[in-house]
């Protein structure tokens, strides 16, 4: 059985150590998470194969890393301080917020439906969904139809914390965290933590050009954090406050940009089914109608995946930001952000498209398609276990030592064999129980291979090695199961 539901996974994750919930002492931080020590190594592990697939395996690729803390002149030029805002009710009775032109942006009308009902079954203290909660739900959804711009519209949404309709007029909520760069706060040392990895790449377009000596079509491409005070959070790592961001800037010459557009969809599409291991069956495109554009936007494309809450949401997407960037840019700075391609003796704007993959949504994804279970066990045994069928490269751990006994110098041998193998990727070492248990324990986390030392170890030097999905086991040396794991 696959992780249809989010509490099941999300139970997991935590109790493996993939993702607790931030400040959890305190009873937690809404939107916000920390990466435990196996979802550190599973993050790793994803940017590692996009900054190898799209940086190291480009000739046209280079990486930058810029400041998180932002100027607000970039973020005025780039129309963040006007208009990086979303309308904001709330309920005069419990406090509630909620976005009034959705709920949760991007999920459509089951995912809208899905969260509502669930807040109601909460409000309630039910833990399951209730035929009244689904209705309650539908109620609700009626402000987002053909009349919901009507100027009272707010007033017939039902809440789902109390039950009133007492929701306040819309108001614009600006979603970025303020702050001042310097130990006296002014207006003219105003800063925000960035919304978006994509304006520290603009702003350092001619530093890269001048310093690569690129040539238009080329890319730039980060990995960084981004903030953004979400009116609401929640579905785990799909919705946050702070978030992480793959990202790359693709700069085109204008004319060129929609064939580039189609390329780079088929590009990240690839890598999340081919690398990343997702299934294609869980994974469709969303061409972004015209009149929901964003207002850089010539056209968006975003790649949705099939998660357990709603159905198919937002993974990652492709924007044509055509030359809106650059322009906005070199306007309020009054420097040049042009191209001068030599071969043509032509100057010009640069177009660009965006390919961007969200890190925290990217890890779910991989956590739900990579999440089985099995109520009778895999071996006849009746014993219900979990496996997590990750992509070798991704795991977090790539193999785990297991010796079979403590004594007669078989820990010691398998403490020697993992020194031998450690350093090129992270191992697991466990002494803890039968070797069937912590087989088992190994395949909750992901762990693609077991090497078990035994007595024989002690007379030729081989080792049992054992397969996860398979659970084959081969009889190997110690050279071998290196070459084996290196070649993956």
């Amino acid at each position: 059985m696959a992780a249809q539901n989010l509490e099941i996974l999300m139970s997991l994750a935590k109790r493996r150590g993939f993702i607790f919930p931030s400040a959890d002492i305190y009873g937690g931080a809404s939107g916000l998470f920390d990466m435990g020590p196996l979802g550190v190594e599973l993050a790793n592990n994803l940017k590692k194969l996009w900054w190898q697939t799209f940086i190291y395996g480009r000739r046209d690729m280079v990486g930058v890393d810029t400041a998180i803390i932002t100027p607000s002149a970039v973020l005025k030029a780039s129309g963040h301080v006007d208009s990086f805002s979303d309308p904001l009710i709330e309920c005069a009775n419990c406090r509630i917020r909620l976005r009034a032109d959705h709920f949760e942006i991007g999920e459509g009308e089951a995912g809208w439906q899905a969260r509502w009902a669930q807040e109601c079954a909460k409000h309630a203290k039910r833990s399951e969904v209730s035929a009244k909660d689904r209705e309650k739900a539908a109620t609700a959804f009626a402000y987002f139809t053909e009349n919901h711009q009507e100027a009272t519209f707010w007033q017939a949404i039902t809440c789902p914390a109390c039950g009133e309709r007492q929701f306040t007029e819309p108001r614009q909520f600006n979603m970025m965290f303020k702050t001042n760069l310097g130990a006296v706060e002014s207006d003219t040392n105003v800063a925000y933590l960035r919304p978006e990895t994509a304006q520290g790449i603009f702003v350092n377009f001619a530093n890269v050009v001048d310093t690569s000596r690129l040539k238009v079509p080329f890319g730039i491409g980060q990995i960084g954090k981004a903030f953004r005070n979400e009116i609401t959070v929640g579905n785990s790592l799909f919705r946050v406050r702070e978030l992480e961001q793959a990202e790359i800037e693709f700069f085109v010459k204008p004319g060129e940009d929609e064939v580039w557009h189609e390329k780079w969809i088929d590009l990240l599409e690839d890598f999340c089914v081919n690398t990343l291991g997702l299934k294609k069956e869980n994974l469709r495109r969303y061409a972004h109608p015209k009149e929901k554009l964003s207002h850089y936007s010539k056209g968006t494309t975003d790649l949705e995946y099939n998660y357990p809450f709603g159905g198919y949401q937002e993974l990652a997407g492709i924007a044509n930001r055509t030359d809106y960037d650059l322009k906005q840019h070199q306007e309020h700075s009054k420097q040049d952000l042009s191209y001068f391609e030599e071969a043509t003796k032509e100057r010009f704007q640069p177009f660009t498209i965006e390919p961007s993959l969200g890190i925290g949504r990217a890890i779910l994804a991989v956590l739900v398609d990579a999440f089985q279970d099995y109520p009778e066990g895999r071996d006849g045994s009746g014993e219900a276990e979990t496996v997590l069928h990750l992509a070798p490269k991704l795991a977090p751990y790539r193999l785990a030592i297991l010796p079979l006994m403590k004594k007669d110098g078989l820990a010691e041998k398998a403490e020697e064999i993992w020194d031998q193998l450690a350093g090129d990727y992270n191992i697991a070492y466990d002494t803890s129980g039968s070797v069937g248990k912590r087989y088992r324990r190994q395949d909750e986390v992901g762990t693609p291979f077991c090497v078990t030392v035994d007595y024989q170890t002690l007379e030729d030097g081989t080792v049992t090695l054992r397969d996860r999905d398979s659970m084959e086991q081969v009889r190997l040396s110690v050279a071998a199961v290196r070459e084996k794991i290196t070649s993956l």
